[in-house]
């Protein structure tokens, strides 16, 4: 908290100081407009706001706007009442505020001397969509963000078609990467494929700002998707472009856009937003044994509604509809051998499916430790791991040494290039990085490791590894509505029971 109030007052501080002419004009010491914390006391004595604004200023995210809102009538000051004026107040302080003051030579008006103008019918609508837009821009940067559940990797916790409200201040709101984007998008302007909604000639560095906790285990998170640091613009990050290249090859994927589109680098606020559970934190060391995860060496503790994929035999009947939807049993198909069913199921509605008199036998699907599959994270034949079998694996802690092997370079080697910008090099034997020779690397940002409760069924850490600290965007809240696509809106879309539930 201490960071917070010592930022606020010398990101202030920084375009205030560009006033100091202002300040002269306003009867005021040019000196005071770069004083932390007695600027903007003097700030609002010069625009004769209440000082009630001050203890908004102190507000992350509100400040940001209130600031805005101070530059504006200051502005206005000095004669400065079109829309233009004020919006290059805004953006460009350090140089419009210059500019208004010496080169125009203009003289201070006191705000209780200013004429009072009637505002056109479309100043008044332009005044109040800006207004609108900056105001819900913060509140999603910063606050408060809807999303929708798009997959079932998450299934029963969270269902396709659940719109929920993430919460950006529980573990802290991180400032944009990409700050000047159009507003209201993620990544891709509207009715175009790649068209980019943002701009990348201003980039801010990784900041997060205080939250009120920190990530704990099996706790739900949104965040960036990691692999979708570059993406086929056909699949975008339906199908992972690295998974593109190991099937197709480099020289390919890049040049039949016929096929694959563009390939296009993202910042890390602009990849997709994915949603699972964290199940291992920082300095945890974590293995999945026949599917279940322990962490270090202790069995970890399973989500509620946790799925696995089941291999259900009947005496050759099949099994009744009505019966699948009372049991919530909602992803599974009928193989070609009749009574052989393969069903997504919770502990819950396997048990209650093995009552069916005509069910037989219900077995879980099961990689068998040392069945290797090559696009189980990190991708390396050294390490035999798959999906039900996996580790153990070291999760990155910040400032915490990892000891490095040729041998365990695999399962870091993004984690030291790719998330934290080092060049990293093996030469006869010898690790490098930065053209430095290490048996060590200690991490800058913290790591988590990210799974789906449909563990049979979800895209998730086990496939791509870490998540970086800098990729966690917040924690959905509850769900605001949840929409069946298989039913019309009459025959039962809305999932009435689902509205306003807290996400656990």
């Amino acid at each position: 908290m201490l960071a917070l109030f010592v930022l606020i007052p010398l990101s202030f501080t920084i375009p205030t100081l560009f006033a100091w002419p202002m300040f002269v004009k306003a009867g005021r010491k040019g000196w005071e407009s770069a004083v932390p914390f007695y600027n903007l006391y003097v700030f609002l004595l010069i625009i004769k706001k209440p000082m009630w604004w001050y203890a908004l200023l102190l507000f992350p995210f509100l400040n940001v706007f209130m600031y805005m809102l101070m530059l504006v009538e200051l502005v206005k000051c000095f004669g400065k009442y079109h829309l233009l004026d004020q919006f290059l107040a805004v953006v460009i302080p350090f140089v419009y505020l210059p500019y208004v003051s010496i080169r125009e030579n203009a003289q201070f008006i006191d705000p209780d001397d200013q004429p009072v103008r009637k505002k056109t019918v479309v100043r008044e609508w332009t005044d109040a969509i800006i207004f609108a837009v900056v105001a819900a821009t913060i509140i999603r940067t910063f606050l408060l963000e809807a999303y929708t559940i798009p997959t079932s990797s998450m299934e029963k916790s969270l269902l396709v078609g659940d719109y929920l409200f993430v919460s950006k201040i529980t573990f802290g709101p991180k400032i944009p990467n990409t700050p000047i984007a159009f507003p209201f998008v993620h990544h891709t302007l509207p009715f175009t494929e790649s068209v980019k909604s943002y701009v990348e000639w201003v980039k801010f560095p990784f900041y997060r700002f205080p939250g009120f906790r920190s990530v704990r285990h099996n706790d739900a998170v949104v965040f960036n998707y990691p692999a979708g640091d570059t993406v086929s613009t056909r699949f975008q990050s339906n199908v992972s472009y690295y998974s593109l290249i190991n099937e197709y090859g480099r020289n390919r994927v890049w040049t039949d856009h016929r096929n694959f589109g563009d390939i296009v680098a993202r910042p890390v606020d602009k990849r997709e937003n994915y949603v699972k559970r964290c199940i291992g934190l920082p300095g945890d060391t974590l293995k999945i044994i026949n599917r279940q995860v322990y962490l270090n060496g202790v069995k970890a503790e399973n989500p509620e509604k946790l799925q696995y994929q089941y291999h259900v035999i009947t005496d050759g009947s099949g099994i009744n509809p009505i019966v699948l939807s009372k049991l919530d049993i909602t992803e599974g198909f009928r193989t070609n051998v009749p009574g052989d069913f393969v069903y997504n199921l919770t502990n819950e509605s396997r048990d209650e499916l093995a009552k069916l008199p005509i069910v037989k036998s219900i077995e879980p699907f099961n990689e068998p430790a040392g069945k290797w599959f090559p696009e189980i994270f990190p991708y390396d034949s050294a390490f035999k791991w798959n999906r039900d079998n996996f580790g153990p694996l070291y999760i990155p802690q910040q400032g915490v040494p990892i000891h490095l092997t040729l041998t365990n370079l695999p399962q870091y080697t993004r984690v030291i290039e790719t998330y934290e910008g080092n060049n990293l090099e093996v030469n006869n034997g010898q690790i490098l990085i930065n053209g430095q020779a290490t048996t060590t690397f200690t991490p800058k940002m913290n790591y988590y490791w990210m799974m789906g409760d449909n563990r049979h069924n979800s895209a998730d850490s086990r496939y791509w590894g870490f998540v970086p600290e800098d990729h966690v965007v917040g924690k959905p809240e509850f769900v605001w509505l949840s929409l069946d696509k298989d039913k019309s809106l009459f025959g039962g879309k809305i999932r009435w029971q689902r509205l306003f539930t807290v996400i656990n």
